[in-house]
């Protein structure tokens, strides 16, 4: 196990995940700043955030104009914020809910902020009745409810119980290559590890740390197991912007491509990685389902439509 952790570690900051550019915004900042911008989106105002000239928001892959997208339409943060800070890669990020007048919506919203001024936001959001797997509205896991009621945990972790930054990077990245090679037993997970997509899934007790309440039907109650028949040919476009050491969390960003030959979409996710005694223990996840078309997931190193084939992804049919 030690000689995976040092490979994935060498190739993840051979890769740039882990390496990070100088930054005088420590944690305390990186919260200041997070909370700036999440106000100034819920007041409709662009003027109260650290912009920097050149800042640049994606929703959904989707670049917007400044002043658009949720800078109109969120009205309030809703009843789970969570906020993870990462000085050395100078970001942080928000999970939860936010209300878009009368409705929720499960988001991932991360920022990248460089001497002291906000350069970039990009926002996962899904919503009650979006286009799922099969490209049918309605079609994607959703339940605010449920992620409400097992919200993630809220804690400081002891240094001495900590994982460095590299070896939870790596564990999270076992959780990909075992997808990808369809393979559980590759992945460093405790059993029972519950995954919940945009807060569907099997609850668990408050904390992460109880037993899971199996009353879902239909759902995986493993995060290791059910991958042997899975419609995922890669886990591709992997990156690691937030790795909040304190709170031992991993922000994952990357597209679930499907097999050749399929019509069921590829989706786009931001997935939170919750690890104990190095093992991951909860998993909670804001995604979407892209058209075929659209560029994922738009950000450097994988700016584009990254890396899509005509097998993977084919062409729509015309109506």
């Amino acid at each position: 196990m030690r000689n995976r952790l040092q490979f994935a570690a060498i190739a993840l900051a051979v890769s740039g995940t882990l390496l990070a550019a100088p930054n005088d915004c420590d944690r305390a900042c990186l919260k200041t700043t997070l909370d700036q911008y999440l106000a100034a989106v819920v007041k409709h105002d662009p003027t109260a955030a650290p912009l920097f000239i050149g800042f640049r928001q994606t929703e959904n892959a989707v670049v917007v104009k400044l002043g658009t997208g949720v800078w109109k339409s969120v009205t309030a943060l809703g009843d789970v914020q969570r906020r993870y800070l990462d000085a050395v890669s100078g970001q942080a990020a928000y999970f939860g809910t936010v209300r878009q007048g009368d409705n929720t919506a499960v988001v991932t919203a991360r920022i990248r902020v460089e001497n002291r001024k906000i350069t970039e936001a990009e926002w996962y959001l899904a919503h009650r009745g979006d286009i799922g797997l099969n490209g049918q509205p309605g079609g994607n896991l959703f339940d605010p409810d449920n992620l409400a009621k097992n919200p993630p945990p809220e804690r400081v972790v002891p240094k001495a119980e900590r994982a460095s930054r590299e070896a939870l990077a790596a564990i999270t990245n076992s959780y990909f290559d075992g997808i990808t090679t369809h393979d559980g037993s590759i992945i460093m997970a405790h059993p029972g590890c519950v995954r919940l997509e945009n807060g569907g899934g099997a609850p668990e007790a408050r904390g992460g740390r109880g037993k899971q309440d199996a009353t879902k039907t239909g759902e995986r109650r493993d995060c290791t197991s059910g991958l042997a028949t899975i419609n995922i040919s890669l886990v591709a476009a992997r990156r690691y912007p937030v790795i909040d050491e304190e709170a031992q969390v991993v922000l994952a960003e990357a597209v679930f491509l499907r097999k050749p030959g399929t019509t069921t979409r590829r989706n786009v996710f931001s997935e939170w990685f919750f690890i104990d005694e190095n093992k991951i223990r909860t998993i909670y996840s804001a995604m979407f389902y892209p058209e075929p078309d659209l560029p994922v997931p738009n950000w450097p190193p994988y700016d584009g439509n990254w890396p899509l084939s005509p097998s993977l992804a084919p062409a729509p049919q015309a109506k």
